[in-house]
């Protein structure tokens, strides 16, 4: 990034700095999609994030180029990267659109009003499971509310691609963010009743290595960790896990199956453990610190807005209040 103490800014910072030669009625607007495509390093991920064509998002890129008199974005037939001033601009792009939105979102507040594009990343099983219902339940209260929900198994950042909030399970690393705690999770081992019927003895732990089927995560930033209940015994017998996928929904519908013992988080298999559909085994193992940990809501700003402030309450609510 470069240094914000040159003595010589480029013309997009000081034409940002001069309000009179910026007040166009679509300033903000194309700010908006400079930061998108800035973001994507694409016009096409750009245009299909907003709705556009690709020609279009570029006209647009043209037209904030040409207003600041320089240029955003080196541009090649294999990528689009910023220029020095681009990534300036993009710095106090940023801020300028989060502080538009948040007094957008402090005025509709005032009015008992919850609107604007309130944006979420979380995984895609929790997103199904959770985000949509909650964000159905705030569209129908709040008809000028609009939802952009990424569901996806990286950690986004909600600095860098101006999310309003990310949801994210287990440690957290990131002191540049705000988090709320929403709820505890806990991994319980689970297994359909007709596998149960025909595998060896369960009674404890140990008797999972000794000929077991297990299910497992096949990579990423997930949760699941035979190790914690194994210790160093599953490296030993890597040949038990007959299954690996990187959705826990697949895992789930592996352990109904009947594929073997799988390892998942409480809010995944549930419904599925009250419904007896699933057997909870070893239930006092779910007990154990290891296999508990919080569910956050992250931001980058240390005061919500409004819309975010609904989201999480109405989430809260939805999957119980964390424990103390």
């Amino acid at each position: 990034m470069a240094n914000w103490g040159c003595d010589n800014p480029p013309n997009a910072i000081n034409g940002f700095a001069q309000g009179a030669q910026m007040q166009t009625e679509r300033f903000a607007e194309y700010l908006g999609v400079f930061v998108d495509v800035a973001r994507e390093a694409s016009f096409s991920s750009a245009g299909r994030r907003r709705g556009m064509t690709p020609s279009s998002i570029a006209r647009q890129i043209d037209a904030l180029e040409a207003h600041l008199d320089t240029a955003l974005f080196l541009r090649s037939t294999r990528a689009l990267t910023l220029t020095d001033a681009g990534e300036r601009l993009l710095v106090r792009a940023r801020r300028v659109l989060d502080e538009l939105d948040d007094t957008q979102q402090e005025i509709a507040s005032m009015k008992g009003e919850i609107r604007g594009v309130l944006r979420i990343a979380c995984f895609p099983t929790f997103g199904k499971r959770y985000a949509i219902p909650v964000v159905s339940t705030l569209a129908a209260k709040h008809p000028g509310l609009r939802v952009e929900l990424d569901l996806t198994e990286r950690l986004a950042d909600p600095v860098a691609e101006r999310l309003d909030a990310v949801i994210r399970i287990g440690e957290l690393a990131d002191s540049r963010l705000f988090a709320t705690r929403v709820a505890t999770q806990r991994r319980v081992l689970c297994a359909s009743a007709a596998y149960l019927e025909t595998a060896p003895q369960l009674s404890d732990a140990v008797d999972l290595v000794l000929g077991h089927r297990l299910i497992d995560k096949l990579h990423g930033a997930d949760l699941l960790g035979w190790a914690d209940v194994l210790g160093h015994a599953i490296e030993q017998r890597s040949d038990d896990v007959v299954f690996r996928c990187d959705d826990f929904d697949a895992l789930r519908l592996a352990a109904l199956a009947g594929f073997g013992v799988a390892l998942l988080p409480d809010w995944v298999v549930g419904e599925d453990i009250r419904a007896g559909r699933l057997v909870h085994v070893l239930p006092r193992l779910s007990e154990a610190p290891l296999l508990q940990t919080g569910i956050h809501v992250l931001r980058a700003l240390a005061q919500p807005a409004a819309k975010l402030r609904a989201f999480v309450d109405v989430l809260t609510e939805l999957i119980g209040v964390p424990a103390e």
